[in-house]
């Protein structure tokens, strides 16, 4: 989702489970899947339908199977749609931002959607920290399995290998960040630690049944939307990013549930894309996918890169 909003790019973020994960590089198996990026929706369903399919070396790809999303690209796709806007903690970190989801709302209303305003998840912000300290627990168990997946010719087998290989080349890998998450992810325990267990639970109940579900049934809802995030941000290797790299964004909260999520480009703030989200419950990518198509064609934001010289504020 980050790099789609940023780059003027429609992303897929699958539900967990539509497509495997053998292979990639780890940070939270509860959480993680690869998507598509590319700069049409039709693109990015076709890719994601390439993509998808049972994997028997990853046990959450067990309820995939064969996906064509073809159907789903049809122009009138918004027409008496039910969509809800979660305002509450999505709205309110970037007025550029806002302004740009507004507008977007506003054009899918044109387009005949039902707009319910608000339609918030009341468990947001709820479970913030534990969502953090599942990942540094899943970080350090997935990326131990991962590289001694790799096996005796991978240079390290740990991510305790990882950091003393980073400790012993400072000048090079530590020489505009530290690796403080990844020392916090290795002084956690085991998979089977009650902490990770309990907190893993409850984050599930918190995301899925008691947020985004709850929020789909309380106003019988075909999808939710919010801004993807702030405007672009710039990297300063002095100051560290500019504020709205810490814009929130509903990656978190589908991410912790395992739900689809897909990101089109609504606009831009002095030259820096702005993407609005549309998400909803498990395995809905065929009405996420609808809903995405109508609003890319009846509006048409992106445009190709300038490749400008500096961005000026």
């Amino acid at each position: 989702m980050s790099p789609s909003n940023n780059n003027s790019l429609v992303g897929i973020k699958p539900t967990l489970g539509l497509l495997s994960r053998a292979g990639i590089v780890p940070i939270a198996h509860s959480q993680d899947t690869a998507g598509p990026m590319a700069r049409t929706v039709a693109d990015a369903a076709l890719v994601l339908a390439a993509m998808a399919g049972a994997d028997a070396d990853d046990a959450a790809t067990r309820r995939s199977g064969t996906r064509d999303f073809s159907a789903s690209l049809v122009a009138d796709g918004l027409r008496g749609a039910r969509i809800g806007v979660v305002r509450n903690r999505l709205f309110g970190y970037s007025p550029a931002a806002d302004a740009i989801a507004e507008q977007a709302i506003e054009d899918m209303r044109k387009q005949g959607a039902v707009i319910v305003d608000p339609a918030n998840i009341p468990t947001l912000g709820k479970f913030d920290d534990s969502e953090f300290d599942v990942l540094l627990y899943e970080f350090k168990a997935d990326l131990d399995k991962y590289l001694t997946w790799l096996g005796p010719a991978s240079p390290v087998h740990s991510l305790a290998d990882v950091i003393a290989f980073n400790d012993g080349h400072k000048d090079v890998e530590l020489r505009y960040f530290g690796q403080e998450l990844m020392l916090q992810a290795e002084k956690k325990g085991p998979l089977t630690d009650e902490k990770y267990k309990t907190e893993l639970a409850r984050n599930h109940r918190l995301s899925r049944m008691l947020g985004i579900d709850a929020t789909l049934a309380k106003y019988k809802l075909d999808a939710l939307v919010a801004p993807t995030g702030g405007p672009a941000w710039l990297t300063d290797l002095v100051n560290g990013d500019s504020g709205t790299a810490a814009a929130p964004s509903p990656a978190t909260v589908t991410a912790v549930a395992g739900y689809p999520h897909i990101t089109v480009p609504a606009g831009y703030e002095r030259g820096l894309p702005v993407g609005i989200s549309f998400f909803g419950k498990a395995w809905s990518e065929a009405t996420l996918i609808k809903l995405a198509y109508a609003y890319e064609q009846a509006t048409k934001h992106r445009h190709a890169p300038t490749f400008a010289a500096t961005a000026v504020y």
